[in-house]
């Protein structure tokens, strides 16, 4: 029978050894760490417990879909639920939305809350919509870099309505030009770091995101986002997928033109496919250091990281919700800062996902497990200590001001976890959540396809690769790979 190996058990790794087990091959999964799920891991101190990683759960089919594949309900193994909130926003001005999952609703809140009109709001979804639609066939479920992607009606529908997709204007230029409040253009400027972008620099095609959001929902997994990689890991040790966990790969081998061979820590295997999970860059810089590089795309700005402070926080708050944003009065300064000056901002954006508001076991009984996110520069060699303490210092002296709390002393338990730990833990160079940055307009295109051009039978998927970053995007790149696979 022939064999795959996969480098990497992230959740496009795991995906990938689900599909090509069904197509037929010996899989077997090589991962560095201990533990399987690359970012999307857990963790758990004096009767709290944090999802380490992702918290936004969308599209909840792309995971149905595996176990689907081989004639399984999803809900033997994975339940979740869909949300009626969407996200609670907060502003310094005592401004507040909750953004409800009911288009038609949000529409009639959003206008009355921003002081706009329905139709401009209804206008700005319909093209969010439009947007999706005319390119999802293409950069999410094809490979861009196949001619045969090219030549279909879905393609010569997209070239021929390209002025409706915004390429050529920023998110930000985008979202001005549909409304006039500061608040509902920083609302949806927000949706640019889904890919670890910059509103001021990403391209308005990224206004498609709010429908993807609303037309399919957020969701929370029974068990938290932690229940994801438990029931893929679970499917696919029952379908006979092996995992070597605390066995690093070290080389990928050659001969003549085809990859054939892996070199671990523990020994060296043979495979006649081998599909890397691992960051691109990091995947060139060791295991191919042989291997001519494509520098042009390696050189591409890397996408923002986070700073995450987990706290276990002794009361409940009521006004708060499973999403939580406070934003920043100067959001365009924030990007400055994270992007061209590669530091925080004195007044950093916060995210705060509680899961205990869904999991009461999450936290005990009149507490709540706060996962605390400010989005962040790449590892540069910062005094990344200098800048946990001021940025802790400011999220704290925010949410004091906005919540009317004094947090300090609720905080009973702590972790953190920064660029540096991510870069290590993860293999993902700078420490990047999402591969490339997402700031041009050819960036798409820029991207590592899901194949080497040098190579024979090597692939990739995951998050710094084509389609990009995200728990729905590095499905889809698992999906994208599994296409380019012949059968056994």
């Amino acid at each position: 029978m022939k064999t795959a190996l996969i480098i990497g058990s992230g959740i496009a790794g795991i995906a990938s050894a689900l599909r090509l087990r069904k197509k037929g091959y010996e899989v077997t999964v090589f991962e560095a760490n201990d533990y399987v799920g690359g970012k999307l891991t857990t963790i758990e101190k004096e009767g709290y417990r944090w999802d380490a990683g992702p918290s936004l759960f969308t599209m909840p089919h792309l995971v149905d879909e595996l176990f689907e594949l081989y004639d399984i309900d999803p809900k033997t193994y994975f339940n979740y639920k869909r949300k009626d909130v969407l996200c609670n926003y907060f502003w310094e001005d005592t401004t507040t939305f909750s953004a409800v999952a009911n288009q038609a609703e949000f529409v009639k809140q959003a206008s009355e809350t921003f002081e706009t009109p329905t139709r401009a709001i209804e206008k700005y979804l319909d093209a969010s919509k439009e947007k999706y639609d005319l390119t999802a066939s293409i950069f999410l479920e094809k490979s861009l870099h196949k001619f045969s992607t090219y030549f279909s009606v879905e393609t010569l529908t997209s070239l021929v309505q390209s002025y409706k997709l915004d390429t050529n204007t920023t998110l930000d230029s985008t979202n001005k030009k549909a409304f006039k409040n500061k608040h509902l253009v920083q609302l949806f400027n927000r949706y640019a770091t889904y890919n670890g972008s910059s509103p001021y620099k990403t391209p308005g095609i990224m206004s498609m995101i709010p429908h993807l959001e609303m037309y399919y929902g957020t969701f929370f997994p029974e068990g938290g986002m932690i229940s994801i990689t438990e029931s893929l890991y679970k499917l696919a040790l029952d379908q006979g997928i092996i995992f070597r966990l605390s066995e690093g790969v070290q080389e990928i081998k050659r001969a003549g033109n085809k990859a054939t061979q892996i070199i671990t820590s523990q020994g060296t295997y043979d495979g006649d496919i081998i599909v890397s999970n691992m960051d691109i860059f990091s995947t060139y810089q060791h295991l191919l250091k042989e291997e001519k590089k494509p520098v042009k795309v390696l050189k591409q700005e890397r996408s923002s990281s986070a700073l995450i402070f987990y706290w276990g926080v002794n009361k409940e708050f009521p006004e708060l919700d499973l999403h939580n944003i406070f934003f920043s009065d100067n959001y365009e300064e924030e990007f400055k800062q994270i992007f061209e000056e590669k530091s925080l901002s004195d007044d950093p954006t916060v995210y705060i996902n509680i899961t205990s508001k869904e999991e009461a076991a999450d936290a005990p009984a009149g507490c709540e497990n706060w996962f605390v996110m400010i989005n962040a520069p790449g590892n540069f060699n910062q005094d990344w200590e200098a800048l946990k303490t001021k940025a802790r210092a400011a999220i704290i002296k925010k949410l004091n001001n906005m919540l009317k709390v004094d947090l300090e002393s609720l905080i009973t338990v702590e972790e953190v976890l920064d660029p540096i730990t991510i870069e290590r833990k993860t293999s993902s160079h700078r420490g990047s959540l999402y591969g490339a940055a997402s700031n041009s307009k050819f960036a798409a295109f820029l991207r590592h396809p899901n194949f080497s051009s040098t190579m024979k039978n090597l692939y990739f998927c995951g998050g710094s690769v084509h389609p990009g970053g995200g728990i729905p995007l590095c499905l889809q790149s698992a999906k994208i790979v599994n296409d380019l696979i012949p059968d056994v």
